[in-house]
């Protein structure tokens, strides 16, 4: 019995008892190979690969969790959280480093220089949770060889959050300086080698990309929801740039001690 499932915003995904299947592309073999390269080092909060079905669909293990959904729920929020979700990346991105691809495809767009495979939509929104801790990220289509901090950066925005007041998934309250303690509170649980301000830099040129992507795709799609997404990214632009200061001087100032 085949239940679809909620989130697919590119193609129908469908839940088949411990599976998920969805249709594929070119890129396919390129992704179970990565999925499985990262298996066999112990990344084991990743899909594993069974294939590709009776009917051309991919087939991959299905993660159970609560995938959150926007507003997103107190939980996620929490300094454990995004410390958590922070050095799972840094586990996933060490692991790609000498990972050999044969006739690679990407979907993703590449981006120089190529350090890392980066998954192209760390987020929450991609996190399977049991009791408000990661256990499996999903949705790995759009991974793409690239810089370490174009994902950091994609975390950052959406978990940080480093979002304006325009938009409805900031966490409401949020000052420029908690951005910032947040900012670098995941720098500190990567163990980044750049700075705050590498990522605001990053972060302005990936919503801009994403702008142009998304305004491209809402014209395909004659989608006015797609539309709407493509000013949020441009507000959010215009914020930081405008926020620069206070959320490098709440990054400077530090995060308090884990806990």
């Amino acid at each position: 019995m085949e239940e679809i499932l909620s989130g697919g915003n590119m193609n129908v995904v469908v839940r088949v008892g411990g599976t998920v299947r969805r249709s594929g592309g070119p890129w396919t073999s390129t992704v179970h190979e990565v999925l499985r390269g990262l298996r066999s080092k112990g990344i084991s909060w990743v899909p594993s690969v069974y294939g590709i079905d009776e009917v051309g669909r991919e087939n991959l293990e299905f993660l159970p969790g609560i995938v959150p959904s926007y507003p997103l729920p107190a939980w996620v929020w929490e300094d454990s959280f995004l410390i958590d979700a922070a050095t799972r990346l840094r586990q996933l991105h060490d692991a790609t480093v000498g990972l050999a691809v044969d006739d690679a495809v990407w979907r993703g767009q590449p981006h120089e220089p190529a350090e890392v495979i980066c998954h192209n939509d760390f987020a929450p929104h991609n996190f399977a949770c049991i009791d408000g801790r990661i256990r499996g990220v999903i949705d790995w289509d759009f991974m793409s060889p690239g810089p370490r901090v174009w994902d950091v950066a994609y975390l950052a925005y959406r978990l940080c959050p480093l979002a304006g007041p325009k938009n409805p998934d900031r966490r409401p309250g949020d000052s420029a300086a908690e951005q910032g303690r947040r900012l670098k509170l995941l720098l500190d649980a990567y163990v980044a080698e750049f700075t705050a301000a590498d990522v605001l830099g990053a972060v302005t040129v990936r919503l801009d990309e994403l702008a142009r992507f998304t305004d491209s795709e809402a014209e395909r799609r004659n989608s006015d929801g797609l539309a709407g997404h493509v000013s949020i990214y441009r507000n959010d632009i215009d914020y930081i740039a405008a926020a620069k200061a206070g959320i490098l001087s709440g990054a400077e100032r530090g995060a308090r001690p884990w806990v």
